[in-house]
């Protein structure tokens, strides 16, 4: 049996690895949303495509790569040295279609002996509307699909289909430059794990990562007995579809018992007509982030982390979409995330906090770039106030709880980028939700156009408040405000709004929602908040009590 020491040594050089890879696709890449945001997912596998490192990136790609890669190998077959594959086909690729999925094994003297994987947002592959698709009613409205196609063969590109790639998007030098920046990293990973495999005997690594995934899988089993036994179940509503305006059942019923934890979403809404339909394999990664985050949240995440988890939903529905369903929008998980800390709630009180600002109020702008000529098209996931819990308040503003090793994306960068002027960026106060443990506070976005073209908003929970418990308050929804002060201002959840130079709209993201009653809150809390401008004088004397 390998020694303990060597154990450790062979799993930090594969999560270097993982890091190291990432590094090459921030360094390298050409588009802000991965370069700024981190909207990508880096994982390492090996033969038998088990989930052995991966690096910091988007936490709803936690385990999504796992579900592709799978579908991936299971589609093309075993793979030759050299090779790199795209997948995109959103129900193989737990993702919608441009979160676009490269992967490639590792040879280490002729044996296939790992994979890799990669998943980034790319900005364009042809969809039926530039930037982001609000309202398309089947897949192939979404743009150009690849079920596990080459880009690469035995090391040399396939010219034919980067040359598809290229002239199916309305901006090819952003894609392609993220194509090539995915494969610097793969081939970075390459390097790097084949480095291992001359060091150490296949044999010995194989051994190690036994142990490794076995040790995780115990200690995922250990936590899960720990946790109070039950079912609970939850509700919550998505605003729309995108394509009519008719709100969206959510339901999930937690199930822990016999060594297993159990995420159903029966009674959720069937399949709905526009994008906010999720793949499998996108459900599965939203129930990872919270089952992590309650078992095993300090432990580098491997395969064996989530043996216990069990996930399901009818072929069909709202979170298991097929084949045409639209699937482009998926802020559904983001909502979903929450539903089971919702239900978990109930069973578990003294562990999880009230809701979030409840989404990931997300904004973008298309148009024509006036110093350069050439289409933009850029995105902001704006933060919301995380949920008080039962000993301390919640912070905020901060992303929401899907995107937190992700970031937002700097104000230089969207001025520069966009037609984009923000003339005001600030905490909001009164924004959060009352408690003895107050929710984090929201944020105020000001936006004025300086340039012509079209203001994308996309949030799924405008409509209904974000939750409190154990008598806390519910802070007010996130609110898009286009055209404020106008007689053309409306309020608006997920809309493209065609917009002028000189136009405005106003973000304002949700707080978090109160936990416990707000007459328990220290005195003295409440008039540091008043302070720090987080709660107004009014609302400390009319809420709380406290005279500021």
């Amino acid at each position: 049996m390998t020694d303990g020491a060597t154990v450790e040594v062979i799993r930090n050089h594969l999560v270097s690895a993982a890091e190291e890879m990432r590094a090459a696709l921030v360094r390298t890449a050409f588009n802000p949303v991965i370069y700024e945001v981190h909207d990508f997912g880096i994982s390492i596998y090996d033969r038998s495509l088990r989930l052995v490192a991966e690096s910091t990136g988007l936490s709803r790609f936690l385990g999504a790569n796992d579900y592709s890669i799978r579908k991936g190998i299971e589609y093309v077959g075993e793979p030759a040295e050299g090779d790199i594959f795209v997948l995109n086909y959103p129900y193989w690729n737990a993702a919608h279609s441009y979160d676009a999925t490269m992967f490639a094994p590792v040879f280490s003297g002729g044996e296939l002996v790992a994979y890799l994987c990669i998943r980034a947002h790319w900005m364009d592959l042809g969809a039926k509307d530039a930037g982001y698709v609000l309202d398309s009613t089947d897949m192939h409205q979404e743009g150009l699909i690849f079920p596990g196609t080459k880009v690469y063969s035995g090391g040399e590109p396939v010219r034919d289909i980067l040359e598809l790639i290229r002239f199916n998007s309305r901006m090819p030098a952003l894609v392609i430059g993220d194509l090539n920046a995915q494969i610097a990293a793969l081939r970075t990973g390459e390097r790097r794990v084949a480095e291992l495999f001359d060091r150490y005997t296949a044999p010995v690594i194989d051994d190690v990562v036994d142990r490794f995934v076995r040790a995780a899988a115990e200690s995922a089993a250990e936590a899960v007995t720990r946790l109070p036994q039950g079912s609970w179940t939850a509700e919550d509503w998505l605003d729309d579809d995108g394509v009519t305006e008719d709100p969206i059942l959510m339901r999930c019923t937690v199930t822990v018992r016999d060594g297993t934890f159990t995420v159903d979403f029966a009674g959720s809404s069937p399949a709905v007509p526009g994008p906010v339909n999720l793949p499998i394999g996108s459900t599965i990664a939203t129930c990872r982030v919270a089952f992590k985050a309650i078992t095993t949240p300090s432990e580098q995440t491997n395969a064996g982390h989530f043996a216990p988890l069990r996930v399901e939903a009818e072929p069909g529905t709202l979170f298991h979409a097929v084949y045409p369903a639209a699937t482009f929008t998926q802020w559904t998980g983001t909502v979903a995330l929450e539903l089971i800390y919702k239900a978990l709630a109930q069973g578990m009180p003294e562990r999880m906090p009230a809701s979030s600002g409840g989404d990931v109020p997300g904004f973008m702008m298309v148009g024509v770039h006036p110093d350069t000529g050439s289409m933009f098209a850029v995105s902001n996931n704006d933060p919301v106030g995380w949920g008080g819990s039962p000993d301390h308040d919640g912070i905020g503003p901060a992303n929401h709880l899907c995107q937190t090793q992700a970031r937002n994306t700097p104000v230089e960068v969207l001025e520069a980028k966009t037609g984009m002027f923000f003339e005001r960026v600030e905490i909001r106060a009164d924004s959060a939700g009352a408690g003895r443990f107050r929710g984090g506070c929201g944020l105020r976005r000001d936006i004025r156009f300086v340039t012509d073209g079209e203001f994308l908003s996309v949030i799924k929970k405008t409509k209904s408040a974000p939750w409190a418990l154990d008598g806390g308050r519910q802070p007010e929804p996130n609110q898009v405000v286009v055209f404020p002060g106008t007689d053309r201002e409306r309020r608006v959840s997920t809309k493209r709004t065609p917009v002028r130079a000189g136009d405005r709209v106003t973000v304002l993201t949700a707080g978090g929602g109160g936990h416990g009653d707000p007459d328990r809150r220290d005195p003295d809390a409440v008039r540091h908040d008043v302070q720090e401008g987080y709660v107004s004088v009014e609302a400390a004397r009319k809420v709380y009590g406290v005279i500021a």
